[in-house]
């Protein structure tokens, strides 16, 4: 959310990070209702006091019917005043965080424009096989029997594919802890205001799986580590927050329909942990820690040994509340392509204000802080990256180095067939 002083003041930027960003929203109407708004309270504000001054002492007959005719008219816009409030909050709420100038245009993420290449493409002299055949050859995964017992894009991991994900998990929570950042096991059942505090809620209410009247599931962490300080005044010592936290996380993927609708790469069931930081309110303090998120990511999949390439998001491709996001998209030999592994991004105060999240400034003043989130490792999805680039000829699938010791030091997944 942002602040609505701002807005009056720069409509035309709102209008168009709206237009960039193909989000619709009325700048004017807001602005309007706003106006009204204020107007409103003043009103109620005015009459409130009258009704004060006017009670104090006996009063005449005359005096008394005028106390009545007051309160009616009090009754009259306190009712107008939350009708107006309504629609006002309901559209504070699409309003978007205006994009940083060095985000592209574009509408997709087929505009989404690479950075920087990492690593070359493994060139194989024989005839590489897709993850699904490697997986299936190796007893790695049960498709038939996941479908059966979850449905559609359910799956069964097995064998060593559970000992590899623990070892990811692992690797990435020590790298991490190492440079300071707080583990956390987030939980995967939040309540609604989460989820509107990070910009989930309302627009992707079809992607997110509703539990109960107040209950849903997260899609990542970032929703739940963000609720933990919500309502909170911070200490700006103690800034930044770095938290490191670990959580299944459920989609409904509701917007895919058609697309990769086989193996382990778009599933309504998964796991990450993913880095979240509460810096001070400061541009260039979110734009530094962007980088740093962004650059831990980056030395997961270099460790792992994996060609990757970083790309920045074109204004399309941005969440309502984001000002700017990479991806990390990382190389899959059988689609000849890189896919998405990671995004970073930053939010400014959108998602601070709407959750209440401030901190204490040494002159006695508060701000609201800034956030940002970043994808640490994702899985099942990375596993396609590995088994594919790290297939032999012989059909057996290589444990990258790194990951070894977390694997009671095997260093070759065979065939058990």
């Amino acid at each position: 959310m942002l602040d609505i002083k701002f807005i009056r003041q720069n409509p035309n930027t709102i209008k168009e990070a709206a237009r960039k960003k193909g989000v619709n929203i009325d700048v004017d109407k807001l602005i309007e209702i706003d106006e009204r708004r204020r107007h409103l309270i003043l009103e109620l504000e005015t009459a409130r006091a009258e009704q004060n001054q006017k009670s104090k002492g006996p009063k005449q007959p005359s005096e008394i019917e005028e106390l009545k005719k007051l309160k009616e008219k009090i009754k009259i816009i306190e009712e107008e005043t939350k009708k107006i409030e309504l629609q006002f909050n309901e559209m504070m709420l699409s309003v978007p965080q205006v994009p940083d100038p060095s985000v592209p245009e574009g509408s997709s993420d087929k505009n989404n424009q690479p950075i920087r290449f990492v690593g070359k493409p493994v060139k194989f002299n024989f005839e590489p096989k897709d993850y699904m055949t490697l997986m299936e050859n190796l007893d790695l995964v049960d498709y038939e029997r996941g479908a059966k017992v979850s449905g559609f894009r359910g799956y069964f991991l097995k064998n060593e594919a559970v000992f590899l994900s623990f070892a990811l998990w692992q690797f990435t929570l020590e790298h991490l802890s190492k440079k300071g950042f707080l583990p956390l096991f987030a939980p995967a059942l939040a309540r609604e205001f989460n989820f509107m505090g990070t910009g989930w809620l309302p627009q992707g209410k079809d992607e997110i799986y509703k539990l109960g009247d107040d209950e849903y599931l997260i899609g990542t962490s970032e929703v739940s580590v963000m609720g933990y300080h919500s309502d909170e005044i911070l200490k700006e010592e103690n800034l930044p927050k770095k938290y490191i936290a670990f959580s299944p996380c459920y989609r409904s993927e509701a917007g895919s329909y058609g697309k990769d609708t086989k193996g382990i790469l778009r599933v309504h069931e998964f796991f990450k942990l993913e880095q979240i930081i509460l810096c001070k309110n400061s541009h260039e303090e979110s734009v530094k820690w962007h980088e740093e998120i962004t650059k831990n990511a980056e030395e997961i999949v270099q460790a792992l040994k994996l060609p990757y390439r970083v790309v920045v998001n074109c204004a399309g491709d941005l969440g309502l509340g984001q000002v700017k996001k990479y991806d990390i998209e990382t190389w899959v030999p059988s689609q000849n392509q890189y896919r998405e592994t990671h995004s970073s991004s930053y939010f400014h105060d959108f998602q601070t204000r709407r959750l209440g999240i401030k901190y204490r400034k040494k002159d006695g003043t508060s701000e609201f802080a800034h956030s940002l989130n970043n994808t640490a490792i994702a899985t099942p999805r990375i596993l396609i990256n590995i088994i594919e680039n790290y297939q032999t000829k012989k059909g057996t699938v290589k444990i990258p180095k790194v990951l070894q010791k977390y694997m009671g030091g095997l260093k070759e997944i065979h065939s058990v067939k």
